[in-house]
């Protein structure tokens, strides 16, 4: 498996792939591969990866900035993410993030922050704290990671990028 950089020449697998991993998912609107792409049009990937298997692409992961209301900078939101159904449960989704966040760190970042499952995010040291909130999402499925100065802890509401309001209709 090789982790890279997203390339021009991979917008349509990625939208592909993303459709496809969310297209069963319980709680997807199926809106993930708009957001990839309005994000993407906003200049706000910061860091826009995929999985490739035997020279195909079958795994995906954006980080985009957030803002925090008070006033915090330096945070970004994990997602979408995104493999294929049949490549899930591989570890792919894993390098995915773990690559992810390492180049979150180099960069300087004091935090990401997403929402999800628990028993999955968890394992890559994602908690819920009550310190941060994420309006219209149970509070046990936003989910953050402080980065930079453990003594630097932001309070308030988290707003993902405007991006994550794509539905396809307003989408480039």
């Amino acid at each position: 498996m090789i982790i890279r950089a997203e390339q021009d020449t991979d917008f349509q697998a990625i939208s592909e792939i993303t459709r496809a991993a969310f297209e069963q998912h319980p709680y997807s609107q199926q809106t993930e591969q708009y957001i990839t792409d309005a994000l993407r049009a906003a200049n706000a990937l910061t860091i826009s990866l995929v999985a490739e298997v035997d020279g195909r692409i079958v795994g995906h992961v954006a980080f985009s900035p957030v803002t925090i209301s008070d006033g915090t900078t330096d945070w970004y939101g994990l997602g979408p993410i995104s493999v294929l159904p049949e490549h899930q449960g591989h570890g792919i989704g894993k390098a995915l993030i773990n690559e992810g966040l390492s180049q979150l760190k180099e960069m300087g970042a004091n935090g990401c922050a997403l929402v999800g499952d628990p028993a999955y995010y968890e394992r890559f040291g994602f908690r819920s704290v009550p310190e941060l909130v994420h309006e219209g999402v149970p509070q046990e499925n936003f989910l953050v990671l402080h980065l930079g100065d453990k003594d630097d802890r932001p309070r308030g509401t988290v707003v993902f990028h405007e991006g994550f309001l794509a539905t396809g209709t307003d989408s480039p």
